[in-house]
């Protein structure tokens, strides 16, 4: 699923095309880093990711991991951040926004549940993240408040569907909140089910979900 963490190190004042150029260099080694640990994520399990191979597959130092993040569970929190970002922004990339929203919610699920062979190294990375990240307490670093921007999204489109009549009215959190939460185990299903049909799944996924909250 951009960089969750949005750091750059810059303050606030600087500007001009150097401070611009500045932050684009620092934005593109981030997103460098990042796309190795994803890659690290998909070959190591998360126990035996280290810094270092990171480093050596962004083609960096070290110290230069070490700049950017503030170790291992920071690097590990920020590429959950990006992945996730990375991938809903690829799904809503790929959909015809001018269709009707009960086509487009549709076409979504149908994107989701094919991110197992689309998107399985990042899903890999993060499944493995998501599983393993732990505050010292042992409790999950991660919480349902990464989901945030993309709960917001999805509020938009259902409203957007209730404002041109093809949704009827229902609380739009509450239906993002379930929307995802069945993206989320179709995509454990399929992950264990190679054999199912993603297409299959999804379209029958849609006709529960529509049947529910389409207007008649």
């Amino acid at each position: 699923m951009i960089d969750g963490d949005g750091g750059t190190g810059l303050s606030s004042s600087a500007s001009g095309p150097g401070a611009r150029r500045q932050r684009l260099d620092e934005d593109r080694r981030r997103a460098q880093i990042i796309a190795a640990a994803v890659a690290e994520l998909a070959e190591q399990c998360y126990d035996g990711l280290s810094l270092t191979r990171v480093a050596k597959r962004a083609g960096v130092s070290k110290g230069l991991v070490w700049h950017y993040f503030a170790g291992k569970d920071d690097l590990m929190e920020s590429t959950a951040r990006a992945t996730m970002t990375t991938i809903r922004d690829r799904i809503a990339d790929s959909l015809d926004l001018t269709e009707p929203v009960p086509d487009i919610l549709r076409a979504a699920l149908r994107r989701a549940a094919a991110l197992n062979l689309t998107h399985r190294v990042e899903l890999t990375a993060l499944n493995g993240i998501v599983h393993n990240l732990r505050h010292p307490d042992g409790t999950p670093r991660l919480t349902l408040d990464v989901y945030e921007e993309t709960y917001q999204a999805q509020e938009s489109l259902f409203r957007r569907g209730q404002a041109e009549g093809t949704l009827r009215d229902f609380d739009t959190r509450v239906m993002a909140i379930t929307y995802q939460g069945a993206i989320d185990m179709m995509l454990g299903y399929l992950g264990s089910n190679p054999r199912v049909d993603p297409d299959d799944y999804a379209d029958k996924l849609a006709d529960i979900l529509l049947t529910g909250i389409q207007r008649g």
